[in-house]
């Protein structure tokens, strides 16, 4: 019983979207132009299963270059309707079209200036009417048994905002480095999987710094590496200390004397570290957990070895796996 009504509701969904096809025309045609050549953004709104449907849109349209925020119609009529600006399209949902809470929102984006684009699926319902353009979503039936709950009209909503999204892309010329730019999380995922190791900067990009040298040397030595850091460390580099951008602002702000303090009056002993074998996201998440940009790497006798940036893990910096590093000896 279960397998077949999962097969029917199934078949009345796709039946639902197949039907859209033939009702594909010059309206549709004319809100993708609307869109493209509009010089706002894309306002989608909508209440209950409609207003979920529109932010799955939204995601969509970011996604794929065409600039979308959604709009609550209750919070609207209370205060958002600020983000509404009569460059703006305003693409409303509602199967019915007769959604009270939706259609008084309407007016007042009409008055904004803005023009309103409705996925319904009355072409005759007071919400086609009030717009400029209505696209024809209806359905001959709900999957639900009951004919209550919004099934098939809910998936038909939504590929019909599929279709005008990638019609947008293919007119937008929107290619797959566009895409990439809006996606960085799949490189940024790639990146945090990664060891320590294998993405930290050794050798001769390490800011290292010794107790006898003077202020104006480190800060020199600071601004070289251009890390905002200089890791302080004593005759066998093992570290002793770390300062920061950020403990020279605070000095100046203070009213210190900067070129004449010595660098135990002003550094931070002791600082945090992570192991070279630990995760990426490990290192991401104690630096986040610590508010701090830059965590230095010591070996077992506490000597420097590297050093993790912050921009580096988040893709703002040089990128530089190292797949053949030796193993470091925990």
């Amino acid at each position: 019983m279960s397998i077949d009504q999962a097969k029917e509701v199934l078949r009345v969904e796709a039946e639902g979207i197949l039907s859209l096809i033939d009702r594909v025309g010059e309206g549709f045609a004319q809100a993708v132009e609307t869109i493209y050549e509009s010089k706002g953004r894309v306002i989608v709104t909508g209440i209950g299963k409609s207003g979920i449907v529109g932010r799955k849109i939204v995601a969509t349209l970011n996604s794929t270059g065409t600039p979308a925020l959604f709009l609550h119609p209750v919070e609207g009529m209370h205060g958002d309707l600020g983000m509404v600006t009569g460059q703006d399209v305003v693409l409303a949902l509602s199967n019915s079209g007769e959604t009270s809470e939706l259609n008084e929102i309407i007016p007042p984006v009409k008055s904004i200036g803005a023009k309103v684009i409705v996925f319904t699926g009355s072409e005759t319902s007071s919400l086609a009417r009030m717009a400029d353009l209505a696209i024809d979503i209806g359905v001959a039936r709900e999957a639900c048994p009951l004919g209550l709950a919004p099934t098939t009209s809910t998936t038909a909503a939504l590929a019909m905002g599929d279709a005008l999204a990638v019609c947008l892309l293919t007119r937008r010329d929107f290619k797959e480095s566009d895409f990439e730019r809006y996606h960085p999380a799949g490189r940024l995922g790639e990146r945090l999987s990664v060891r320590v190791k294998e993405v930290m900067l050794v050798g001769s990009r390490l800011p290292l710094v010794k107790l006898n040298q003077t202020m104006s040397e480190v800060i020199a030595e600071m601004d070289v590496k251009d890390l905002g850091t200089a890791l302080v460390v004593n005759g066998e580099e093992r570290l002793i200390g770390i300062l920061t951008d950020g403990d020279l602002r605070r000095a100046l702000f203070n009213g210190l004397d900067v070129p004449k303090l010595n660098l135990l009056e002003i550094m931070t002993p002791e600082p945090k570290t992570v192991d070279a074998n630990a995760l990426a996201l490990d290192a991401l998440e104690m630096m986040e957990k610590f508010e701090i940009t830059a965590m230095p790497i010591t070996d077992t006798k506490g000597r420097v070895i590297g050093i993790v940036h912050l921009h580096v893990l988040l893709g703002r910096g040089r990128f530089s796996r190292r797949p053949h590093w030796t193993d470091i000896e925990a």
